[in-house]
């Protein structure tokens, strides 16, 4: 089975929906651009790497292929949680916000397994963190966070030989 055509449930709608589903009741009322969730969905799951608790999903070394395609699995999720009433699009002065619904809590807080706990304590982290940090700030912070975990993986590949 080629994982290309078959997402993972990691690159599903759904999950990554869930993800900023989840980021969005953290931070309620306020809402953030797609930017920001791009942003602020790396540090969730990699919530580790920031200092904060133990990452969401294992590190893996292909992680830079995340960074490449976070944007539209992010934004193929919050279509798919608006088109539910989850999640609402807002005009704003320079494109679009999303902000959670009025069912949005009540959906979440209905989710009860270990991995959905883990994923609502990284959200309200991430919402705590950073929310009054400007997004560009975010962002630099997950590309160095990136740029440090590529040259550690670098050093190992180096190590067994594997240059």
């Amino acid at each position: 089975m080629n994982n290309r055509s078959h997402p993972t449930p990691f690159n599903s709608p759904l999950e990554t929906g869930i993800r900023s589903l989840a980021i969005l009741v953290a931070a309620h009322p306020a809402a953030f651009d797609l930017e920001r969730l791009v942003e602020m969905d790396y540090l969730v799951v990699h919530s580790g790497d920031a200092n904060g608790p133990e990452s969401l999903h294992a590190a893996l070394p292909m992680r830079a292929g995340e960074l490449l395609v976070r944007r539209g699995l992010i934004e193929k999720g919050l279509l798919l949680m608006t088109s539910r009433n989850l999640i609402q699009r807002i005009l704003a002065e320079d494109g679009f916000n999303y902000v959670a619904g009025d069912a949005a809590a009540p959906f979440l807080a209905s989710l009860t397994s270990i991995y959905s706990q883990r994923l609502k304590e990284r959200s309200q982290w991430v919402v705590e963190r950073f929310t009054d940090m400007a997004t560009f700030e975010i962002r630099q912070i997950t590309h160095r966070l990136f740029e440090n975990w590529s040259s550690q993986f670098q050093t190992i590949n180096r190590q067994r030989g594997n240059q």
